[in-house]
């Protein structure tokens, strides 16, 4: 009978070996939600380790990062950055705030864990997950339909990233135990129609650099290039298509071609991020903010969809870079930035506005996918009191998601 020997060496492979067989995927719970024209994973806080630094590993596991073909096809990320998010949800102990929430932008190709802005899409699903996870409690007693319309409530949030508060309203089932995402609310860039959710950002500017222009002035002359530096939701830098050398109206897959185009876009971004002061070295400049967007005059062009969208529809068309990629909508903080520098003599911003849009309350912005009406108040001693926006979300899916 032939012997078999092992050595130590390959009795201690074998037991490495064993010890990975045994080990079963790692899981979370979690629920997945739209919001607006982006997707992310939405966790309970008390559901992640205490210490943030540990959060890395779980976020960039589940959401399938960092991915080299930019697929994120080994988690529930899409490969671009409005479908790499994550959202972490508490109960707030602030008297301003019901609910406080902390947005994380995940890298695609790299392993980037972002917490330097947050995403005003995914703020319109923090309301309805509060509510479906029983994050608040309901109404002691069933609220009453009026005229056939559902009950609606406010909940107050309390971004983390940027220390300011918004305000969601939408409906909810008459017994207050859900959100209600039926209705007949269009946004451009998601199919269908679904409930309005509004949302109004109770004084926006200075969300990270504390000033609602971070340079103190409304154009600056940055990289060779006249730019407008503003904080609202998120500090944002705007340029003119012209001064770039470029249509208005090109498309995200088009932008996409040009890597030249995104690349004199990120230098101007980084720099303009030192001039407001959010770095001191380019080293230091987060990938996320400030978004950087190119403005033109209205005209005529087609859309993603292939539709026609006229320049009378709107009031102004913008382009906005996301983590170094093009935009296929326009991150709603972004928008609000757009609202509050038109409202702003001399700005990037107001020099392309159409005639209509001074006799207007709200601003109709032109993006690759459609149209966003965004509004921007100002009060007498010119301080901006709120700008509002109005999305859909859905909820997607709850229950474990899992990683290795």
């Amino acid at each position: 009978m032939a012997t078999v020997c092992i050595n130590i060496s390959q009795k201690r492979v074998f037991s490495a070996a064993s010890a990975l067989l045994s080990k079963g995927q790692n899981s979370i719970p979690a629920a997945y939600y739209r919001g607006g024209t982006s997707r992310a994973l939405l966790f309970h806080k008390k559901d992640l380790p205490a210490d943030r630094k540990d959060w890395s590993p779980i976020f960039l596991g589940t959401i399938g990062s960092p991915d080299v073909n930019g697929r994120q096809l080994d988690g529930m990320g899409g490969g671009i950055s409005s479908l790499s998010k994550i959202c972490v949800v508490a109960p707030s102990d602030r008297t301003d705030a019901q609910v406080e929430f902390t947005f994380v932008q995940v890298g695609v190709k790299n392993d980037r864990v972002d917490y330097a802005g947050n995403c005003g899409n995914m703020s319109s699903a923090i309301g309805p997950f509060a509510i479906d996870s029983g994050l608040i409690n309901p109404p002691p007693t069933s609220l009453p339909i009026i005229d056939g319309r559902l009950p609606e409530t406010t909940v107050s949030l309390y971004n983390t990233n940027t220390g300011k508060i918004i305000q969601a309203t939408f409906p909810i089932t008459s017994d207050g135990l859900e959100t209600v995402y039926d209705g007949d609310f269009a946004i451009d860039g998601v199919s269908g129609t679904a409930a309005k959710i509004q949302l109004d950002f109770i004084s926006p500017g200075g969300s990270k650099t504390g000033k609602l222009l971070p340079t103190g002035n409304t154009v600056d002359m940055i990289d060779g290039f006249h730019v407008t530096c503003i904080d609202v939701g998120n500090p944002c830098v705007f340029v003119m298509a012209d001064e770039l050398g470029v249509s208005g109206t090109i498309l995200p897959h088009e932008t996409d071609e040009r890597p030249d185009l995104l690349q004199r876009l990120e230098t101007l971004r980084v720099q303009a991020a030192i001039a407001m002061g959010m770095a001191s070295a380019e080293k230091d400049v987060p990938p996320s903010i400030p978004k950087i967007c190119f403005v033109a005059k209205p005209v005529s062009h087609r859309i993603l969809s292939g539709e026609n969208l006229s320049a009378d529809e709107v009031d102004v068309v913008v382009r906005a870079i996301s983590t170094g990629q093009p935009h296929k909508a326009l991150p709603i903080t972004s928008g609000l930035s757009v609202s509050a520098a038109a409202k702003l003599e001399g700005s990037v911003v107001h020099e392309c506005l159409s005639t209509a849009a001074s006799s207007k309350n709200e601003l109709v912005v032109g993006h690759p996918s459609g149209k966003l009406v965004v509004g921007a108040h100002y009060n007498p001693e010119g301080e901006l009191e709120k700008s509002t926006v109005y999305r859909t979300a859905r909820r997607l899916m709850e229950g474990k998601v899992f990683w290795k």
